[in-house]
C-alpha cells in the first residue's frame, strides 16, 4: 500500500468558470480568461509558499478546439501576453515549466512564447509548474501505446512473448520517466461547480483525492487553495486496501 501523505505532493487543477464568470460581469468570454490568468498567477504563488512541489493546470484541451475561432484565438493570445509579462517572475522564483500536450498545433507565435517559457525555466529546480495545452487524457494514453508499440517493434519484442504492463504504458505517459517524470497527483481540484474530470490526467487520476467549489475560476484565491491542502491530510487514502481495525 502507498505510504500516507498528510500534504499533498502534486496538485492538479481544472480550471473552470472563466465563461460564466464572464457573463456574470456583463463581459465578454475572454475578459474572463484574463481574469483566470491572474487567479493562475495567485495560485502558483501560493503553491509555491505552501510547499506543493507539482502544480499541473489544466489550460486548453484536446476538445475546446470546438469553441468559437475568436475565443481560441483569444486563448492563444494570452499566452503569449503571459509569457511576455511574468517569465522574469517566473524565474527569478525558481519555477520550472513543463508543457504537457502537442503545442505544435498552436499558433507560430504562442508556440514561439511556450518554448521561450521552457527554455529559459528549464535549468529551475522549484516548483514544476505544468501546463496541459491542446491536452487530452485519452489521447495521451493513445500516444504513450503508440510510443510504447514502436519501441518494442524496434526491440523485436511482441506482446505474445512479453506481455504489455501498465508500469510500461505510465512510463510513456506526458508525465512519465521517458518524458518529465512528474508523480500522478495527489490532490485534483475543479472550479465552478462542476464534479467530473473532462478527460484530464484520465490515467494518472486513478487515485487521486477529488475536491470541487463553487468558486469560479477567476474568484478562487489562494486563502480557499491551501485551505483544501489542509483538508487533503484529513482525507484516509487506501489506494484500494481496507482500513485497519481500529485505525
Amino acid at each position: 500500500m502507498a505510504e500516507k501523505k498528510t500534504f499533498p505532493e502534486h496538485v492538479a487543477v481544472i480550471m473552470d468558470g472563466n465563461g460564466r464568470w464572464a457573463k456574470a460581469h456583463n463581459q465578454p468570454r475572454l475578459f474572463g480568461h484574463n481574469a483566470g490568468m491572474q487567479a493562475m498567477k495567485r495560485i502558483v504563488i501560493a503553491a509555491q509558499e505552501s510547499g506543493v512541489r507539482y502544480l499541473t493546470v489544466y489550460a486548453f484541451s484536446t476538445e475546446n478546439w470546438k469553441r468559437s475561432t475568436e475565443e481560441v484565438q483569444g486563448i492563444f493570445r494570452l499566452i503569449v501576453k503571459y509569457v511576455e509579462s511574468e517569465l522574469r517572475e517566473l524565474k527569478e522564483n525558481n519555477v520550472h515549466i513543463n508543457i504537457l500536450g502537442d503545442y505544435s498545433m498552436l499558433p507560430e507565435a504562442s508556440v514561439r512564447s511556450l518554448e521561450t517559457l521552457i527554455g529559459e525555466t528549464k535549468v529551475n529546480d522549484g516548483l514544476k509548474f505544468n501546463i496541459c495545452l491542446n491536452y487530452g487524457g485519452r489521447d495521451e494514453i493513445a500516444r504513450a501505446v503508440n510510443e510504447l508499440t514502436v519501441k518494442r517493434m524496434e526491440q523485436g519484442l511482441t506482446p505474445a512473448e512479453c506481455p504489455v504492463t501498465e508500469e510500461e504504458i505510465a512510463r510513456y505517459l506526458y508525465t512519465g520517466s521517458e518524458h518529465f517524470g512528474i508523480p500522478d497527483p495527489d490532490l485534483i481540484i475543479r472550479t465552478s461547480g462542476e464534479e467530473r474530470m473532462s478527460n484530464f490526467l484520465t490515467w494518472q487520476a486513478a487515485y487521486s483525492e477529488l475536491m470541487f467549489t463553487d468558486t469560479l475560476w477567476p474568484d478562487f484565491g489562494p486563502e480557499e487553495f491551501k485551505q483544501m491542502l489542509s483538508d487533503f491530510g484529513k482525507r484516509d487514502r487506501r489506494f484500494g486496501g481496507r482500513k485497519e481495525e481500529g485505525k
